[in-house]
């Protein structure tokens, strides 16, 4: 009986560490150690870390600053996060990334607007075109330096939706907008990106 109720102990313990996707059914995910962060994320420590409880990104206009999950996100699922952009343009929460193709879901300060859009990138280039890509969708919202913003994207049933503030929505299908469909998750930055209370939870 002994052995029979500490199999069923560890058995789920099992099927979580060996889950190939970034949270499971029953908990969310939040990094919460620097050690997690090197174990589970791939970055450059120089340009993404942690301070704390803040993961803290900085880049440059001519060399963004990426950080990329090694698992891959749920089939559907909800992200919930404070950032706050205190240098430079953009922000952007890289989604579903396939081999060098994405679904950028962003904030920019130039033109004002989140946006949802379709992306590549090449980590071992810089160059125009290999990196980015077009806006499909955009609204406009006013947006700062050195101000906390929250953000919610939700995917499910192969819709996204993505909110800031929950005041200024994009939805978009995934299917007809030919948007990748499963992938792994990352944060980029053209500046300087800070990012708190990070929670990932698959939501089937």
């Amino acid at each position: 009986m002994k052995i029979k109720y500490i199999a069923l102990l560890i058995f789920p313990l099992i099927i979580t560490s060996c889950c190939g996707t970034i949270s499971n059914a029953k908990k969310e995910y939040n990094i919460s150690k620097a050690t997690t962060l090197k174990s589970e994320w791939k970055s450059n420590p120089k340009e993404w870390f942690l301070e704390k409880d803040t993961l803290r990104g900085t880049g440059g206009p001519m060399h963004w600053a990426v950080i990329q999950s090694k698992k891959k996100l749920p089939k559907n699922y909800e992200i919930d996060f404070k950032v706050n952009m205190t240098r430079e343009s953009l922000f952007e929460v890289m989604l579903n990334i396939d081999k060098e193709n994405y679904i950028r879901t962003y904030l920019y300060q130039i033109d004002q607007n989140i946006v949802i859009g379709r992306g590549v990138y090449n980590k071992n280039s810089d160059e125009y075109g290999k990196r980015g890509g077009p806006t499909l969708f955009k609204k406009t919202m006013k947006l700062e330096n050195n101000k906390w913003y929250s953000v919610k994207i939700r995917v499910s049933k192969n819709q996204l939706f993505f909110s800031v503030d929950n005041e200024t929505f994009l939805e978009c299908s995934l299917e007809k907008s030919n948007l990748s469909q499963q992938g792994k998750l990352g944060f980029l930055t053209n500046g300087e990106a800070k990012i708190i209370d990070l929670t990932i939870k698959n939501i089937e």
